[in-house]
């Protein structure tokens, strides 16, 4: 009895599971495997936003290096600034006016505003109603992800207003023209108060909105940040403009010759020296259908006399030549059409016959892309200008500036610096007979001897009278060390 017990307790404890017992374990395998299928894959998806964020981060570089043997060449690695945290006071949108070194300008220092006042920027908008009518994006001229990634450890920027705060649905958006050359006491007392009312304020007007000096060194060299790092060019304006230096470069030395002898230039100023009676009121119409630029009458002479006009291209030839250039000098004209064409630009390439501009290094087809888009073609001629062995501006305006600031930053490159009041006196002296070529050539020398060759200098400062300051891009002393600004 007891054994046929354990045998049937035997049979009992051996007999398989009954369904019901089957299917609930069942359910646990499955429901163990999902749970880990669920971990797994949102472990994947975090790693592959954190790869995302840290933009092609190491992780990927080895796969990269070996992909791109057999791919076409990928941009280098770069690891994102972590994102400066705070809270936004409001979104600040702005409308940049004037030319493409106006406006570069005025971005610096709209995100210098921005990080100021603790604000959301939005990229910022170009101008589209000037004279050059250039219909150009933001992004079609800088690269916009670069842009907002390399700045975001010090301002939150948006590429877009958000769309609650669109006309189209109704929203009434506060506008502005900032205060010329203000400081910032003036945006923190003033402008802050109104972000805080209104939330959202659309900045109409963006150049000279920020003083030259009397500004923190932080906020100073933030500029500089976005100057020099922030504002990238396009891959595309990138690799055409390294493409014009490098035949450049490849045929020996060269001097880029800002030659602002341009109708917008002309008009603006009302500078006519050296133009015929057509041509000169040709421009004058012209300067009275721009409402901007009206004034009343200027008298070409007297603005000449004062140094206020560019130099023609006929006075370039003998500044050039007393300054040492000779017949072999290899200029590359970084300007759009010069007024006048061929005839004014006639003794110029008859003195310097190795003239050369984009066009004519370039193929038809590369520059088609760039064609009507003035501030894209304004950048090819930046990038040279920056990249070139001497670099001479016939009119100290915006782009001449923002080269010069570039060429100190990177190492002080020889800017010449015309001293046009000057060489007006010697030029008009010359011509007149009262003065020999031999004793001309050693004045203009002499007026262009050490600051005015780019050399280190700091900033003139002059507080009642900002217009008359040296302009902060010009030379950015809190960007450049100290001891090569001493010497």
């Amino acid at each position: 009895m007891e054994i046929r017990s354990e045998n049937t307790q035997t049979r009992s404890d051996n007999k398989p599971p009954s369904p019901s017992q089957a299917i609930h374990k069942t359910r646990l395998q499955v429901w163990f495997f999902r749970l880990c299928s669920c971990v797994l894959v949102w472990t994947c998806l975090i790693q592959l936003f954190a790869a995302g964020e840290l933009w092609q981060s190491r992780i990927f570089t080895g796969l990269t290096n070996q992909i791109s043997r057999f791919s076409l060449p990928v941009e280098p690695v770069r690891l994102l600034p972590p994102r400066r945290n705070y809270t936004s006071n409001g979104i600040l949108r702005v409308s940049c006016n004037g030319g493409l070194n106006q406006m570069r300008a005025a971005i610096c220092d709209m995100v210098t505003v921005a990080r100021l006042l603790n604000l959301t920027l939005v990229v910022p908008e170009l101008d589209k109603k000037s004279f050059w009518a250039d219909p150009s994006e933001f992004e079609d001229i800088f690269d916009i992800k670069h842009f907002i990634y390399s700045l975001r450890d010090e301002v939150r920027i948006l590429k877009r207003l958000p769309k609650r705060y669109s006309k189209k649905y109704e929203h009434k958006m506060f506008e502005m023209p900032p205060v010329s050359w203000s400081g910032d006491k003036y945006y923190l007392q003033q402008v802050l108060p109104l972000f805080r009312k209104h939330k959202v304020i659309h900045f109409i007007r963006s150049d000279t909105r920020l003083a030259n000096n009397g500004l923190s060194l932080e906020l100073q060299r933030l500029r500089c940040k976005v100057n020099f790092q922030g504002l990238k060019f396009t891959p595309r304006i990138e690799a055409l403009g390294s493409k014009l230096v490098r035949i450049l470069q490849q045929r020996g030395s060269f001097v880029a010759l800002h030659l602002r002898y341009e109708m917008d230039m002309l008009a603006f100023s009302g500078c006519t020296h050296g133009c015929t009676n057509e041509e000169a009121e040709e421009l004058k119409k012209m300067r009275y259908a721009y409402p901007r630029w009206r004034e009343k009458e200027i008298v070409s002479e007297e603005r000449r006399v004062q140094g206020q006009c560019p130099l023609t291209p006929e006075e370039a030839v003998l500044v050039l030549k007393a300054l040492g250039f000779h017949k072999d000098t290899q200029i590359y004209i970084a300007a759009g059409e010069i007024y006048g064409g061929a005839r004014r630009l006639a003794l110029l390439k008859k003195s310097f016959p190795i003239i050369v501009k984009k066009e004519m290094l370039l193929d038809p087809e590369e520059l088609q892309q760039f064609q009507n888009h003035s501030s894209q073609m304004a950048a090819l001629d930046f990038i040279v200008s920056v990249a070139s062995n001497t670099f001479i501006p016939t009119y100290y305006g915006n782009m001449a500036k923002v080269v010069e600031g570039h060429r100190r930053y990177l190492g002080f490159k020889k800017t010449i610096l015309l001293d046009r009041k000057r060489l007006v006196e010697l030029l008009d002296s010359h011509n007149n007979k009262t003065l020999s070529w031999s004793q001309f050539a050693v004045a203009v020398k002499e007026a262009h001897q050490g600051q005015r060759m780019g050399e280190p200098t700091h900033r003139k400062v002059i507080s009642d009278r900002p217009k008359e300051e040296d302009y902060f891009y010009a030379n950015p002393q809190e960007c450049i060390s100290e001891n090569d600004l001493d010497h």
